[in-house]
């Protein structure tokens, strides 16, 4: 106890002498600015500029940064909202209607030879074209309500013909339901079936090409996760 008081007092001297100390050398600062105001005065008045212009500088900036990422968050909300507007027209059609939409938008991206089957026992081949590569493009078109998802049995039913009765290149499997099953996903991914869910197909609506999709295969949106192949 006796070692701690010292050690308290100790501090409080040493406390006390930088206390003094600095008001001595405050004062003696104050005397030389004083008697070299002329000196001194140009040189407070050019830091206080700069420090001025600084600040001022900066918090443009903060300001200007701030503006651009509420701009940027603001024409995502809106892109989105203008997305979702198309899609809403897109589930007012009919699954006829819906598969020839789909046609329209791959003619729009330089697919060839565009044929609607349009009719029942198609074996899943909604939609048959060629890329504008010469890959022959084979879809399947889901119309499902938003909330629902592509079962693993939709899924199967499309890889057990894609390829093998229609010699698909480019197998598309898309739909206006916004999920693919777990199941079906990895099923997909493991057979390379393209597979364009809600968000995707929105994007498509809006403009996207095709051929910049194609990569997605159920990425964004939908599961959030992409299962492992």
């Amino acid at each position: 106890m006796a070692a701690r008081r010292r050690r308290r007092r100790l501090k409080k001297r040493t406390r006390r002498q930088l206390q003094g100390w600095c008001a001595v050398g405050a004062a003696v600062a104050a005397v030389w600015m004083a008697g070299h105001w002329s000196v001194v005065w140009p040189v407070l008045v050019a830091v206080l500029a700069v420090a001025v212009v600084g600040g001022g500088g900066w918090a443009l900036l903060r300001a200007h940064r701030r503006a651009v990422g509420q701009d940027r968050e603001w024409r995502a909300q809106e892109e989105a909202k203008a997305r979702e507007l198309s899609m809403a027209e897109v589930d007012a059609l009919s699954w006829q209607e819906f598969e020839a939409y789909v046609a329209d938008l791959c003619r729009r991206d330089g697919c060839t030879r565009v044929v609607v089957s349009g009719k029942s026992g198609d074996l899943g081949a909604d939609v048959v074209g060629y890329l504008a590569d010469g890959r022959k493009l084979v879809v399947q078109c889901k119309k499902y309500a938003p909330h629902r998802s592509v079962s693993s049995q939709d899924m199967q039913k499309f890889v057990g013909t894609a390829r093998p009765e229609h010699g698909a290149d480019v197998a598309l499997f898309v739909t206006t339901c916004r999920t693919f099953t777990k199941a079906a996903l990895g099923l997909a991914l493991r057979q390379d079936i393209v597979a364009l869910h809600r968000d995707l197909l929105g994007s498509w609506v809006k403009g996207a090409r095709l051929e910049t999709l194609l990569p997605l295969n159920g990425s964004g949106g939908g599961t959030g996760r992409r299962p492992s192949a």
